[in-house]
């Protein structure tokens, strides 16, 4: 087979699998669905492998389909920055750059900060997904992710900066305590209503609860409560809090302008908790990409000098691209 035609079934490959329908990924290529449906086939019989599931009513990757994917987006990706090369644009930053950002610290922190970025360079094409849940970089096609937490080791595939540990504290509403009373110690949070996240998986965060005298080692306890108010996302739990139905534990990246205007207030301030840690990551095989390169860099400078609006303690900004 000609290397064009082999490229060409990539190609519709890809775009079934990113528009989800032979239909919406022929009106993007400006062909027929059985044009598309076609193409696909045919790539499927040389590779001898089956790439969709299909069915009535949906169309989904098979676990082969996923890999491949991943696969042709490295690819596809690199033959694109190797054409802007080859045109003179080593300096201008162009083509697709998928960028993943936690759900709400993505919002109101980073994106403020990278809008700036994009506008300086219109051929760029970003594609940004916010969620909470967790992202396989390699296998979703991500070339920069911002994270909140990390794992106890991080792959060898993987480079990363470190922006320094969010800062949590108890907050609750004027009103709220006038009505209920402030807390005076921790063991009294559990006769309080208690406003807690719920994570992506389903579970409940627990509140981590800071003991011990001083900020250099704290013993940090999680600790589980029943909950008055479950919420899925952080500017919500700060809602519900500033309603005057509870007590929550939120970043100061959060509610940092509420506890200044005095709508929030701190309750015991002296278990303030240091929280997860924030990541650049990016895989390593993109990172001399200068999209990615580019953009890695103004994520750790702008966070890494960020205030204690977005994060509060110390950041290093170091970078390790070798763990």
């Amino acid at each position: 087979m000609p290397n064009s035609e082999r490229l060409k079934g990539v190609e519709v490959f890809v775009a079934v699998a990113r528009a989800g329908s032979f239909v919406r990924a022929g009106e993007r290529l400006n062909l027929t669905s059985s044009a598309v449906g076609k193409a696909v086939a045919r790539l499927e019989a040389r590779l001898q492998v089956r790439l969709f599931e299909r069915s009535t009513r949906r169309l989904a990757l098979t676990e082969a389909g996923g890999r491949f994917l991943a696969a042709c987006t490295r690819v596809l990706s690199e033959l694109e920055e190797a054409e802007h090369a080859l045109g003179g644009d080593g300096e201008v930053l162009a083509g697709r750059l998928r960028i993943d950002l936690p759900v709400t610290f993505g919002r109101l922190v980073a994106l403020p900060l990278l809008a700036p970025f994009f506008g300086r360079y219109p051929r760029l094409q970003p594609v940004l997904s916010f969620t909470d849940r967790y992202v396989d970089i390699h296998d979703e096609g991500i070339d920069v992710a911002l994270r909140i937490g990390s794992p106890e080791a991080w792959p060898p595939s993987l480079g990363h900066c470190y922006l320094g540990q969010e800062q949590k504290v108890f907050c609750a509403a004027p009103a709220y305590l006038a009505a209920h009373g402030i807390p005076a110690t921790v063991e009294d949070l559990a006769q309080h209503a208690a406003i807690m996240y719920r994570k992506a998986d389903g579970s409940i965060s627990p509140w981590l609860i800071r003991s011990g005298e001083g900020r250099a080692a704290p013993r940090i306890e999680k600790t589980a409560l029943d909950a008055r108010i479950v919420a899925g996302n952080a500017e919500a739990q700060r809602d519900l809090t500033l309603a005057g139905l509870g007590i929550a534990q939120l970043p100061t990246w959060l509610v940092g302008g509420q506890l200044a205007d005095g709508s929030l207030v701190q309750v015991l301030p002296a278990h303030a908790t240091p929280g997860l840690p924030l990541h650049v990551v990016w895989p390593k095989a993109k990172a001399s990409l200068p999209r990615v390169s580019q953009v890695v860099a103004v994520l750790c400078e702008a966070l890494g000098d960020a205030s204690d609006a977005a994060l509060d303690g110390a950041v290093d900004g170091e970078v390790d691209a070798a763990s």
